[in-house]
């Protein structure tokens, strides 16, 4: 099995800035996963299913145009799990319909433990005081720019998730 993810990449210099403050916070995945926002889960699928995958992925992405994503302060899923996240204040809907129509193809198709709600982890399973601290600093966060691709990512088990191929939107 291969295991695949599809995200949109936080761009520079809010990228690395995010990615930092994970690590900082103790966050262990902060090494292996760059800051993004998750349009499919970490997902196993047979490799000899990865043509199709990314013949969906091209399609879905030429029936979605570009759009404005605004990031904008800190929200959490506590007392749920753990995780505390920079929220998502503008482009909700189109991360909706993007998951939605990723999701689709039956060789992705996932159960889900909570409905899928768009956002950008910043900290996760550490200790409370740290998910207090990193909500805190980064309350006051925001950042406007436009997406205008998604990712397939790759993950081998080992290290971080590699970028397989970019779909460009509108194309």
């Amino acid at each position: 099995m291969t295991q695949i993810g599809i995200a949109v990449d936080i761009p520079e210099p809010w990228g690395e800035f995010l990615t930092r403050r994970r690590a900082a916070a103790g966050d262990p995945r902060a090494a292996d996963v760059p800051a993004h926002l998750t349009l499919l889960g970490p997902t196993e699928i047979p490799p000899d299913s990865l043509p199709e995958v990314e013949e969906h992925l091209t399609a879905v992405a030429a029936k979605h145009l570009p759009y404005t994503l605004h990031l904008r302060g800190t929200g959490t899923f506590r007392p749920v799990t753990e995780v505390v996240f920079v929220a998502v204040a503008a482009g909700i809907s189109e991360c909706e319909r993007l998951a939605t129509a990723i999701g689709s193809l039956p060789v992705l198709r996932r159960e889900h433990r909570f409905p899928y709600h768009p956002h950008v982890t910043v900290a996760q399973d550490v200790a409370p005081e740290a998910l207090d601290r990193v909500y805190d600093e980064l309350a006051g966060f925001s950042a406007l720019f436009e997406v205008t691709a998604f990712t397939l990512f790759s993950h081998s088990g080992q290290a971080r998730w590699q970028p397989r191929r970019d779909f460009l939107l509108g194309e």
